[in-house]
């Protein structure tokens, strides 16, 4: 899967739950799967689990999982800039955005905080293969922003989004920003990717795969990023 390049326009916010330093938590010593492997992946029914350590100067990562819906990872990624992993869990979809049911998702995180951190909780949404990547974060910290430039803030779900668009150079990349940060989310995924067709902003396409999961550009030390819980209706 391709994945977009440097962040861009800083954004901050305050986090309410912070993460252990040091090495792998201890669910990890009994979990159902582990791998230190940057592309390491493991298959829980209908989802897969991901370590997906891609970025240039990434520094070394682990992933464990109990089921799709219970993971994470250690992640010791050094202060510089542009994303070094997104370690995930993905969905493979394949509906046309207009037909595409009801698909909404609740999730539950932990997630580190301190300086020298740079990080989203974010779903990776794709359409038409990869053609069309549509990013919802719940919440984030350090200096991280989204491609492109601002667009609008939207309400969708019941919530606040600000709006960004652009390209990394492979795709176009659409980015909703949650206005309130929040590390146990509901998100209406239907929501987001209808209203982009239905203003214009992105043609009709498949939506094809679904992801969720920590991008991450600085954890330097050793952080944890846990899923405590994910459910995707579909």
């Amino acid at each position: 899967m391709r994945r977009r390049s440097l962040l861009t326009a800083a954004l901050t916010a305050p986090l309410a739950t912070a993460g252990a330093v040091g090495a792998l938590q201890s669910p990890a010593q009994a979990a159902n799967w582990s791998s230190s492997d940057n592309w390491g992946k493991w298959t829980d029914g209908a989802y897969t689990v991901n370590n997906h350590v891609w970025g240039s100067g990434a520094g070394p990562q682990s992933i464990w999982a109990n089921s799709h819906s219970n993971w994470g990872v250690w992640a010791d990624h050094p202060n510089t800039g542009g994303v070094k992993s997104y370690p995930h869990v993905g969905f493979d979809l394949g509906r046309d955005v207009w037909n595409m049911g009801n698909v909404s998702s609740n999730h539950n995180v932990t997630v580190p905080s301190g300086s020298g951190l740079s990080y989203c909780t974010t779903f990776d949404v794709w359409g038409n293969g990869t053609d069309h990547e549509i990013m919802i974060w719940t919440q984030w910290h350090g200096a991280v922003g989204a491609i492109g430039s601002y667009v609008t803030d939207v309400n969708l779900g019941g919530r606040d989004w600000a709006l960004y668009q652009g390209s990394n150079g492979a795709n176009a990349v659409y980015s909703f920003l949650a206005r309130n940060h929040t590390t146990d989310s509901w998100v209406d995924i239907t929501a987001h990717c209808q209203w982009l067709v239905a203003n214009g902003r992105m043609p009709q396409v498949s939506i094809d795969h679904i992801a969720f999961g920590f991008e991450i550009t600085s954890s330097a030390g050793g952080h944890n990023f846990n899923c405590n819980s994910y459910e995707l209706w579909t």
